[in-house]
């Protein structure tokens, strides 16, 4: 027969296991990361890089679930989600920023980068980022800006070729949900027309719209190629994002734990820009052996005539923030 103080102790040390697990368990948070793009974008490697990041600083108690697809809202949906406390992160494109601080709409001025190069550095600038970061904080509330991405470059697409500025004159082209838009695209001799992402392919496929633009990654991995069979390398705006945290999340972390998530955040700013721009390669590879039409001699002069002019009195018109940006951007060689 078993000595009971034997018996009593093995149950001590049981309950004292068990107690560490269920205690170590809770310790371990779940945290939701969405965006309204495909696994394999540039939104996807965001992810990615965020996740894992913040993963190994917290040592696996601080978890970054991806809902990818708009499976939680298109991007303005996400916006008030996270200003709400009801999502804690989410990547979403400038332009759409715009739709709760107008002066983000500066990110997608055309022609405001000068190429591929220019983009990846001015994402990783610390002062473009701090410029960022105080636009949102000054003119949003419920939510902070914790790093910069990117999607490559957008680009016009349509049944048509586009071979210069002429060609784009009375076609009714969707855009995202920003001013500058508004602008450019009718400065050019387009009608624009806002919908969400996720109604760009039946609007192309019945005549809503005849055009669309967007990044070449983007453009493969939803399909757009199916109903705009011609890809027109325009590169008239960077196709830049911002990562947000909600506020009620953040003010909820300890200091160290807010460390954490902007070591992990600084990541996606200096990797996933290079990593989006390879994506983009690879996509435009992968289309021209599904021989998609790709018109990749357009004539940006005629493009960029109309649109230099604007650049100064665009952003001055937004505001100071957005001058800033603009400034500090075309500062940067």
């Amino acid at each position: 027969m078993r000595n009971p103080k034997t018996i009593a102790s093995a149950l001590i040390a049981t309950a004292a296991v068990l107690f560490a697990a269920t205690a170590g368990a809770q310790d371990v948070k779940h945290y939701r990361f969405a965006h309204d793009q495909q696994l394999n974008t540039g939104y996807s490697v965001a992810y990615d890089i965020f996740s894992a990041k913040l993963k190994e600083l917290s040592k696996g108690t601080m978890l970054v679930d991806q809902y990818p697809g708009a499976q939680l809202g298109q991007e303005p949906q996400l916006l008030q989600l996270v200003k709400s406390g009801d999502l804690e992160f989410a990547i979403v494109s400038s332009a759409n920023t715009s739709t709760i601080s107008p002066q983000a709409g500066v990110m997608s001025l055309h022609f405001l980068f000068r190429n591929e190069a220019h983009v990846i550095k001015a994402l990783a600038d610390k002062q473009v980022i701090d410029a960022i970061k105080a636009m949102i904080d000054d003119t949003a509330q419920g939510l902070h800006v914790i790093a910069t991405g990117s999607q490559g470059v957008r680009n016009i697409y349509s049944k048509k070729e586009v071979h210069k500025v002429d060609d784009v004159k009375g076609m009714k082209i969707r855009v995202q949900a920003t001013a500058t838009e508004d602008t450019m695209f009718p400065a050019y001799g387009a009608q624009t027309v806002h919908m969400p992402f996720g109604s760009v392919y039946t609007s192309l496929q019945t005549g809503v719209v005849d055009v669309a633009e967007n990044s070449i990654n983007v453009y493969l991995v939803n399909k757009h190629y199916e109903v705009a069979p011609v890809l027109n390398i325009t590169e008239h705006e960077a196709n830049n994002a911002l990562v947000f945290v909600s506020d009620k999340l953040w003010q909820s972390l300890s200091a160290e734990q807010k460390g954490w998530v902007q070591t992990a955040a600084n990541e996606i700013s200096t990797k996933e820009p290079a990593k989006a721009f390879d994506l983009e390669r690879t996509a435009a590879e992968k289309l021209m052996k599904m021989c998609v039409k790709i018109v990749d001699k357009v004539d940006k002069k005629s493009f960029t005539a109309i649109a230099d002019p604007y650049l100064d009195k665009l952003a001055k018109e937004l505001g100071p923030h957005a001058e800033k940006i603009k400034d500090l951007i075309r500062s940067i060689n």
